[in-house]
């Protein structure tokens, strides 16, 4: 789905998309919401109403992943990256690890 695509589906689909509209964290930019909003819409289809506090969560660890660099388990990372596939995200930001900064450090 592009940006245009999920403002189509969302203007087609409008029940839902105010019913995820609810998810957004009051702390949440356009810049982090938007691609966890589609994030969402991508991949509610693949849950029942009882799951969604699973994939709402999986939209957090993928957001939290992408935009504060943190780190789970390659199992989940993969999963996630995998209901991603198609998410654009503008200027995501670049994480190195200190093993990463150090090795760098060394080669000058």
């Amino acid at each position: 789905m592009s940006s245009l695509d999920v403002d189509d589906f969302i203007q087609q689909n409008r029940v839902l998309a105010d019913q995820v509209e609810k998810f957004r964290g009051y702390w949440e930019s356009d810049k982090h919401w938007k691609p966890r909003r589609e994030f969402i819409l991508r991949n509610i289809n693949d849950y029942e109403f009882q799951q969604l506090d699973h994939l709402l969560s999986l939209s957090m660890v993928w957001a939290n992943n992408v935009f504060m660099g943190c780190r789970y388990s390659t199992e989940l990372l993969e999963k996630v990256k995998d209901m991603a596939e198609g998410v654009v995200v503008e200027d995501a930001p670049v994480f190195k690890t200190r093993d990463e900064i150090m090795k760098q450090q060394q080669g000058r």
